[in-house]
């Protein structure tokens, strides 16, 4: 086929890798422009405009397609489907129906749970025990769409949103290109019940509450990691803590258990495995411990 990719951030380039790879056409990529990053914050692509720059292919980063001159460009481009992935513009009504199939949006949830900007994340800070991807035909709405196709992945106690991203992006990659070899795609019109949205998520809610049960913990946590990073204070200095296990200790909420980073919540208590200290890069327990230990009793905060 001959397709139009619109997507910006990292998870989006293992969709336009298959593609690519599947014999499609890619006759444009829109992403988002170029935003002031890094120490000198020179303007920097997105990582799907470096991607399709280094293979050659056209690239255009509209601020708004909302101009009818921008939207007779894209209807010029003549393409059977448009891809979607986390693209970061609303799509309005004429570049919906410009192309011959429609526009397809790779979604990292269970539609209709965790509509909206931050579905990792959500998923796993709500206790999901699973999450996925659907393949989704777009409408105007926010993610209303008739479903495809959907995959299925467990969420793990051990899963981030890290590694839940890498996941997702391949096993929406692999769908998406299931669904374009289809003769006929045909889509279900998505449940009316069971509908959540995934609001995006504000840095400031990602203190850690010890006071919450050692599961709810893990799961903000986990949902955090990397970025922003859920974190705590202890000495003044703000810690992110990053990777962690429930154990079934007990104390006061915030205290530390032992020496090795057990740390008591509102019940049971979690381990940590992973952290990083405010200005310093990421580091297992025990290297961080041979750096900065800690005494049973102390307090984080």
């Amino acid at each position: 086929m001959r397709l139009v990719f619109m997507g910006t951030p990292d998870f989006a380039v293992a969709t336009l890798k298959a593609l690519e790879q599947a014999g499609h056409e890619i006759a444009c990529v829109y992403s988002q422009p170029p935003r002031p990053a890094g120490r000198g914050m020179a303007e920097r692509p997105s990582p799907v405009h470096a991607h399709a720059t280094a293979r050659g292919l056209e690239v255009r980063t509209p601020l708004s397609l909302k101009d009818p001159a921008e939207q007779a460009r894209f209807a010029g481009l003549g393409a059977d489907a448009a891809v979607v992935v986390a693209y970061g513009l609303l799509l309005p009504r004429p570049i919906l129906d410009a192309p011959r199939l429609g526009c397809f949006n790779v979604h990292a949830s269970l539609l209709p749970r965790w509509r909206g900007a931050a579905p990792i994340q959500r998923a796993i800070m709500a206790g999901d025990a699973e999450t996925g991807v659907s393949i989704m035909r777009m409408e105007e709405g926010l993610d209303t769409g008739p479903v495809c196709k959907l995959g299925r992945v467990a969420i793990t106690p051990h899963a981030t949103a890290q590694s839940l991203h890498d996941a997702l992006a391949d096993l929406g990659a692999r769908l998406m290109v299931e669904t374009l070899a289809q003769a006929r795609v045909e889509c279900a019109p998505q449940p009316a019940e069971g509908v959540t949205y995934a609001r995006k998520i504000d840095k400031a809610e990602a203190r850690i509450d010890f006071t919450m049960s050692a599961e709810t913990v893990r799961n903000h946590i986990h949902g955090l990691s990397p970025f922003p990073g859920a974190w705590f204070m202890r000495d003044g200095i703000r810690i992110k803590a990053l990777l962690c296990e429930v154990t079934d200790g007990a104390g006061p909420p915030g205290s530390f258990l032992d020496d090795r980073l057990e740390i008591a919540c509102g019940s049971g208590a979690i381990r940590l495995l992973r952290l990083q200290r405010e200005g310093k890069g990421a580091m297992t327990a025990e290297e961080f411990l041979r750096g900065w230990p800690v005494t049973k009793g102390a307090e984080a905060r």
